[in-house]
């Protein structure tokens, strides 16, 4: 049985790596756009937390996504006097994603996605051998 919580565990830490690479995703979509008037705001980064959750029935910690919360970081800005989006002195405020952040955070997620992966195929493995030598 320990088997199997192992893969409930890995399970759930995949959910969560999912759940966080579609709002990276979500981050880069919007990395170029810009708010549509001077007095808007454009996008703002989103960021995922975590938190563990006991599984009473199991007798373990899951991992599950808490919460998505907005970057309060400032916006950046780019010269473009011709946009509407312009103020007074000629600058629009852009998202606060960072594409090379995105891409570091997405890598991370996608070695964590796979290493849950890895945990699933390896008890897998695991139970087939077992029952294998069971049956012998």
């Amino acid at each position: 049985m320990n088997l199997l919580k192992s893969m409930m565990i890995a399970a759930a830490g995949m959910s969560a790596q999912g759940s966080r690479m579609r709002v990276i995703a979500e981050n880069m979509a919007n990395a170029n756009s810009t708010a549509k008037t001077k007095d808007a705001d454009p996008y703002r980064r989103k960021i995922p937390s975590f938190k563990n959750e006991l599984d009473r029935k199991l007798g373990v910690d899951l991992v599950k996504v808490d919460k998505i919360v907005a970057d309060k970081s400032a916006f950046n800005t780019r010269y473009d006097p011709g946009h509407p989006a312009a103020d007074a002195q000629g600058y629009v405020k852009t998202p606060n994603v960072n594409s090379l952040v995105e891409m570091m955070d997405m890598r991370d997620a996608q070695r964590s996605y796979e290493a849950g992966l890895n945990v699933i195929n390896s008890a897998r493995s695991m139970m087939a051998r077992t029952i294998d030598l069971l049956r012998s």
